[in-house]
């Protein structure tokens, strides 16, 4: 097994810290978020060459905010803290945290002492930052020095260099701070001396030998395959371990895009020459989802439909196995760890193939639990997916039922499909599938009035959504150049029966979501 720096992430509760996450793996280097209140001994075990301390929403001063043991400042491990981190640094340290009015968006950050954390950066120069804060730090602690401030903050960023403490009130995990990735990069590599070696290559190698040791010589394993890229990674990374003592089931729900179950079998059942059963439940899905327009009551109803059909089909191609394998990523098994402590050694239950029942007689392969979405595409490349899965846009567990707006019925299905067929074959043909977080067609319950052949139409609406996105926590509207659009609206409604009118959706996340339903 490959040994690997790490960096600690203390959560103090910020919206951005799975951002910081992100960022130390983009410098490949390993990282975990754990909860602020991390004993001092459990710290010291965990081994990290540098501990960042996250932002959050509480002030210091208040009653039952995260904290930190002073001892964590004394351990000679260096630390940044960010925002909430840096008050809590100076608050430890015997400094005044004071409030202040909120500050929200861009500031223009001044240098002024360049090397150590700022190192590339030059005296007097400025730089754009985002802000997030209403506490600040007015005064130093006693032999700490300021190493940058803006109009409003007299301390943006100090540091105690003996001791290798630093803290920014500003937020370099963001990509709206522009030079935020240095920052991160400098305390990384010229602060922590880490070494970049958490690679795709290296995380394959240790996850083939981990898999071999937990299931054995003998024991056979079953996986959910769902054809997205987190089964579809997490199925090639067991089989390189396993080879033919694993099966994948794919249930196809009647729910998938075109062409998508025939794509699986060539995929995984001709190229990577793995077991694969394939279930056919369209008509038991359509069945479950008569009548019911409600999006929660679709997906309530797709979830157990899927509870059953996979339990079947497990009783009759897995009897012999022991192991389940499941697509389970990291942001899955954070959400559930709060700031103040929380329910850490509980990990919240991600089920990929829809919710399986605890009661099921399996243990569980989570291969890809270190890993976020961005890393398993790395993954999947170095196992040698092609691009039409590892670059595939995210498609959501109840498939096309929640794209069909209303009751979900096989004729609406068909619609959405052709529409959506063609509006991605569009995308990649202009070539800009790839500067595109997510692109999918919604078909609207409504209908609209439309002349088609010197006759009156009255038929259905198509809406077309596409965003970019860094991490799909926020999103905004791509800018189709509008021949694209022209061309996919011309097709759509020209090829696909019963479709006479087209929208785009210029709506951003916030206030919207990424889906509609």
């Amino acid at each position: 097994m490959h040994e690997h720096d790490r960096i600690l992430i203390l959560d103090y509760g910020s919206q951005f810290t799975q951002l910081i996450a992100r960022r130390v793996r983009e410098g490949r280097v390993y990282c975990e978020i754990h909860p602020a209140g991390r004993s001092l001994d459990w710290i010291r075990q965990w081994g990290a060459k540098g501990i960042v301390l996250s932002g959050g929403p509480a002030s210091v001063y208040e009653e039952g905010v995260p904290t930190t043991d002073p001892g964590l400042l004394k351990l000679g491990v260096p630390i940044l803290g960010i925002c909430y981190g840096m008050q809590m640094i100076a608050h430890l340290e015997g400094a005044e945290v004071v409030h202040g009015k909120r500050e929200y968006g861009r500031a223009e950050l001044v240098v002024l002492e360049p090397g150590s954390l700022l190192s590339g950066f030059t005296p007097g120069e400025r730089t754009a930052v985002w802000c997030s804060h209403g506490d600040h730090v007015d005064a130093l602690p006693t032999g700490y020095q300021v190493l940058a401030s803006t109009e409003t903050l007299p301390v943006a960023a100090f540091a105690h260099l003996e001791r290798k403490l630093y803290g920014v009130q500003f937020h370099p995990e963001v990509a709206h701070t522009v030079r935020g990735d240095e920052v991160i990069s400098n305390f990384l590599f010229g602060v922590c001396g880490c070494e970049p070696t958490w690679t795709a290559g290296a995380f394959v190698e240790d996850t083939v030998e981990a898999v071999l040791r937990q299931v054995g010589e003998t024991d056979k394993v079953i996986c959910g395959l769902s054809g997205g890229v987190d089964s579809s990674v997490a199925a090639s990374l067991v089989h390189r371990a396993l080879g033919d003592r694993l099966t994948c089931v794919l249930v196809d729900n009647g729910l998938l895009r075109k062409h998508e179950r025939d794509a699986v079998e060539r995929m995984f059942g001709k190229h990577m020459h793995m077991k694969l059963v394939v279930v056919d439940a369209g008509d038991r899905f359509l069945s479950a989802l008569e009548g019911i327009s409600d999006p929660e009551q679709k997906r309530k109803k797709i979830g157990g439909t899927f509870i059953d059909v996979f339990s079947d089909a497990v009783q009759a191609e897995g009897s012999e196995a022991r192991f389940l394998v499941q697509g389970t990523l990291y942001p899955d098994v954070i959400e559930s760890v709060s700031p103040k402590g929380g329910p850490s050694a509980t990990i919240k239950t991600h089920h990929n193939v829809g919710g399986l029942p605890a009661d099921m007689p399996f243990e569980l392969i989570e291969p890809l639990r270190e890993l976020f979405k961005d890393e398993v595409r790395q993954v999947g490349r170095e196992l040698g997916l092609t691009e039409e899965f590892v670059g595939r846009h995210p498609f959501p567990g109840p498939g096309l039922a929640i794209r069909v707006l209303g009751e979900v019925t096989h004729a609406r299905l068909e619609i959405l499909r052709e529409a959506d067929a063609i509006y991605l074959e569009e995308i990649r043909a202009a070539g800009l599938y790839d500067e595109i977080w997510q692109a999918f067609a919604v078909l609207l319950p409504v209908r609209s009035v439309g002349v088609m052949g010197d006759s009156r139409t009255y038929e259905n609406v198509v809406a077309l959504r596409a965003v970019t996105s860094r991490d799909g926590m926020t999103a905004d509207w791509y800018p189709f150049p509008p021949d694209v659009l022209g061309r996919i609206s011309t097709r759509v409604i020209n090829e696909v029966r019963g479709v006479n009118r087209v929208t785009y959706d210029v709506s951003s996340k916030p206030p919207a979501t990424i889906e509609w339903e």
